[in-house]
């Protein structure tokens, strides 16, 4: 039962903290454009030649 004492506070400040980084992601514009990256993948780029 004692455990109990610490573990909620932990799950509690855990949880806390995970919604605080989505958040954060959220304002800075993680999710702006989630279809950019997935094509940006697909396109060749030509190399430039080493010099």
């Amino acid at each position: 039962m004692t455990t109990l004492v610490y573990l909620i506070p932990v799950a509690l400040f855990l949880g806390a903290l995970g919604l605080s980084g989505f958040l954060w992601a959220l304002r800075s514009g993680q999710y702006e454009d989630l279809d950019g990256a997935a094509e940006r993948i697909l396109i060749d780029r030509e190399e430039r030649p080493e010099r």
